[in-house]
């Protein structure tokens, strides 16, 4: 995908490069959810950095696939100005069909055994003090990628044994064992994102289960006391105060450190409709409501990404933790 995703969020239709096929073949017979004009606090202009050109061209030559232009995310321009990208590995086909997303959805090639080399080397070149390594869902796979995920951690350590490592892991439903083989990699934070609240799961992401999505967070913790532990909410999916406020309390309760929240934005006409666009007084409320239960760190903003500002915030988390001490 081109730097067009910023304007026109990767309409449905057709794969980049890969002729006819339809990106969300799931979605194609539903009816169409006109795109709302987005308001003024929310637009973001085209990139044209050179350093946004020399990310993208490593990326390129390394054969690497990012959830930030995948899922369409408002923010490229600004993160990879800064070198900062989120790589998404397993491949760019997923194997759940969530209405909010727009990671292309279908039967996804076998794992690349190279992968794990090549993702660390553009970690290495691009110099990053800290990494994100998301994946797409993998339920076809016995472990639904969970030695992938820490042979990649393991490749990064050895090629930028500086670099901080957060990955952003799916549910592992069903995958027992799954979540010891990540932790016991050693990342610096897991993160795993709840993305709604439970009443829109059977609508929003009807492959998921809130309380396993829940659960593999409180075993993380579990696992390593020491281990940063994050997710992240969508609002104006149509939501309530009182079902986010219920989902920061379980949050709590799991021990989850950092929460993200951010404005849900509809990627085509095909995808859930936005209900309400949130405004920033409105995010301000739930960051206090939310610092108030306990977290490490929030950050809640319209434009607020699981990945956004990761480097930043990890110096602020780890900041956060010893001042507790």
């Amino acid at each position: 995908m081109s730097t067009r995703v910023l304007i026109d969020h990767r309409q449905e239709g057709g794969r980049a490069g890969g002729g006819a096929a339809l990106r969300h073949p799931e979605k194609a017979n539903r009816p169409d959810n006109p795109i709302q004009r987005k308001p003024a606090w929310i637009r973001v202009k085209a990139p044209t950095h050179p350093v946004y050109h020399e990310t993208r061209a490593l990326l390129r030559s390394n054969r690497l696939v990012t959830v930030c232009e995948e899922a369409a995310c408002p923010n490229i321009g600004e993160c990879w100005s800064q070198r900062h990208a989120t790589m998404m590995i397993m491949g760019d086909v997923c194997t759940r069909a969530c209405a909010f997303c727009n990671v292309a959805t279908g039967q996804p090639l076998a794992l690349d055994g190279d992968e794990p080399a090549r993702v660390a080397d553009a970690v290495a070149k691009l110099g990053l003090r800290h990494v994100v390594i998301t994946s797409v869902d993998r339920d076809d796979l016995a472990d639904g990628g969970a030695a992938h995920f820490a042979a990649v951690i393991a490749a990064i350590r050895a090629a930028a044994p500086g670099t901080t490592i957060e990955v952003l892991t799916p549910d592992f439903l069903r995958k027992p064992g799954a979540a010891e083989t990540v932790v016991a990699a050693r990342p610096d934070v897991l993160n795993h994102n709840l993305e709604t609240v439970p009443r829109l799961y059977p609508s929003i992401r009807p492959g998921a289960r809130y309380y396993q999505s829940l659960r593999l967070l409180d075993r993380a913790k579990q696992l390593d006391p020491g281990l940063f532990t994050k997710s992240g909410l969508m609002v104006g999916l149509g939501e309530s105060r009182a079902e986010v406020m219920q989902v920061m309390d379980d949050l709590r309760v799991a021990d989850v450190d950092f929460l993200t929240i951010g404005q849900y934005l509809q990627p085509s006409v095909k995808h859930a409709a936005v209900a309400a666009f949130v405004t920033p007084d409105e995010f301000a409320d739930y960051a206090a409501l939310a610092r108030a239960r306990g977290f490490l760190l929030v950050s809640a903003t319209p434009l607020t990404r699981s990945s956004y500002h990761a480097d930043a915030d990890f110096a602020a988390l780890r900041a956060a933790r010893g001042a507790r001490r």
